[in-house]
């Protein structure tokens, strides 16, 4: 069995058109979807990057494996008190499972080095490191893989995880490659009136700085685009993040071009994912992956397994820290105990939907967030608000409002109540598993709060001055009090 996992950062689900988009962005990864399974309601528990990929690699929320932020001693994992002579992690994380179960396993990702998360690189056999820690373009990765496929053409039993960036912010797709969106629609919930009170707002990546406290973009960045002061602004933003999907997928056919030539591609196992997705407007937040929302969270999941089910979608509720189980099921590993996921190996095989009843989504590198997505409705409770002024609860009914414009809270007490009862049981369970007594979140809001917005705001204010907004300055001062004490 070989199996290829495509991972492309800062990937929303609902901008590849197997997924509806209107916008011709992933011809290729829509190829791969014909051929299996779409994942409808698939979500990172813990956002963004490094929080994401460290739940995908040990099987456990952030709130068990420690690594919650971006910085300070959030970003390590938890000492193991039980460790032997070996790490359980070479054997029980993903890369690790995967080879002591027989497999050869090999990575092209500068993610460690990125986040110097170098127990990431546990568990491969060989490591290729793309050497620009994230600031890569597809085709700086894409020829260190096909050379790797096809230096290895008559191996079996491999597994090959590549890793682009393009979609993450500054947008970079090469200049000599055209925009084909130029005659698509923006979105259409981003009407004029909500682009004002968009840019009324204040807070990280609003409309008017979209470059997190200024709308300055390096000259090097042509397509980035530094804020929205109309429409046409919110169209090239949005052209700007689907041309780095569509330049992905341009280097997705690559590699599926050469396991076609080489004959494998049929019996070659194909997931594609992401760590997370990306807000565009959500909360009033653009080209940013800062909260515990749809936007940040909802990321895609697409899988073609050889004998596995074909050309369906799956609606269940999963998140990628039930990847391992499933792998290990489909593999026939053993699992462990230490997991906090759920297989569903069945869907996959059966197209059974053996989804969660809800599932909890976490943020603590630019808020400290916890929320509670079921079905219907998705609740976030803020603990930390990022310099966004959220309100404590916030509900949306995601049916009806997919971009979370109105907070029903206040309206509806009694589906909050169950919310936060759902998430309190959630956080008992994980607390009662740990060896460690205190919540990752409590450490990071004694150190001084997220790492992406902790002492930040007099760094601010000079831009909220020089966009008329001055009147926030008081309410920053109001709201977060400990950022303006004598040193």
């Amino acid at each position: 069995m070989r199996i290829l996992y495509l991972d492309i950062d800062t990937t929303r689900a609902d901008h590849l058109g197997c997924y509806g988009y209107h916008k011709n962005t992933s011809p290729n990864i829509d190829r791969i979807a014909q051929e299996g399974i779409v994942f409808s309601n698939y979500y990172c528990s813990d956002a963004p990057c490094l929080p994401s990929r460290t739940a995908l690699f040990t099987g456990q929320y952030g709130i068990r494996n420690g690594v919650v932020g971006h910085g300070k001693s959030t970003t390590q994992l938890h000492i193991d008190p039980t460790r032997k002579f070996r790490s359980r992690l070479e054997f029980e994380s993903l890369f690790g499972m995967l080879r002591n179960n027989g497999y050869y396993t090999v990575g092209v990702t500068p993610f460690a080095s990125r986040h110097s998360a170098w127990y990431f690189y546990g568990g491969f056999s060989e490591i290729y490191d793309t050497g620009k820690r994230g600031i890569e373009k597809a085709h700086e990765v894409m020829p260190t893989a096909l050379d790797w496929l096809k230096r290895n053409e008559n191996r079996d039993n491999w597994f090959l995880y590549v890793n682009m960036w393009d979609p993450h912010t500054p947008h970079r797709t090469p200049d000599e490659i055209e925009n084909p969106f130029t005659k698509d629609e923006g979105p259409e919930w981003i009407t004029e009136e909500v682009l004002k009170k968009h840019q009324a707002s204040a807070g990280p990546h609003h409309a008017q700085e979209l470059m997190m406290f200024t709308d300055q973009v390096p000259a090097a960045y042509p397509r980035q685009v530094g804020r929205l002061d109309n429409l046409e602004d919110v169209k090239r933003l949005f052209d700007g993040y689907d041309l780095g999907i569509r330049y992905a997928d341009m280097h997705v056919g690559q590699i599926l071009d050469v396991l076609n030539e080489q004959g494998i591609l049929e019996d070659t196992a194909i997931i594609v994912s992401a760590d997370h997705g990306e807000n565009m407007g959500e909360l009033g937040i653009y080209a940013e992956h800062g909260t515990a929302d749809e936007g940040t969270c909802h990321i895609p999941f697409i899988i073609k397994w050889p004998n596995g089910k074909k050309g369906i979608r799956a609606d269940g509720l999963h998140a990628n820290v039930d990847f391992i189980s499933t792998i290990a099921d489909l593999i026939k590993a053993k699992p462990s105990p230490e997991w906090d996921g759920k297989s569903f190996a069945s869907t996959i095989t059966e197209g059974k939907d053996n989804g969660h009843p809800y599932i909890v989504l976490s943020q603590m590198a630019h808020v400290c967030q916890r929320s509670v997505r079921t079905k219907d409705h998705l609740y976030i409770r803020t603990y930390h608000d990022g310099y966004h002024f959220f309100d404590r609860h916030m509900l949306f009914d995601m049916k009806n409002d997919p971009h979370e414009q109105n907070n029903i809270a206040s309206s509806q007490p009694e589906t909050v109540n169950k919310m936060a009862a759902l998430l309190f049981d959630w956080h008992d369970e994980m607390m009662k598993k740990n060896n460690y007594q205190e919540d990752p979140m409590s450490t990071v809001m004694k150190e001084g709060g997220p790492f992406h917005a902790s002492m930040m705001l007099k760094n601010y204010f000079p831009h909220l001055i020089k966009t008329k907004r001055e009147a926030f300055i008081e309410k920053y001062k109001e709201a977060h009090p400990e950022e303006f004490k004598d040193k």
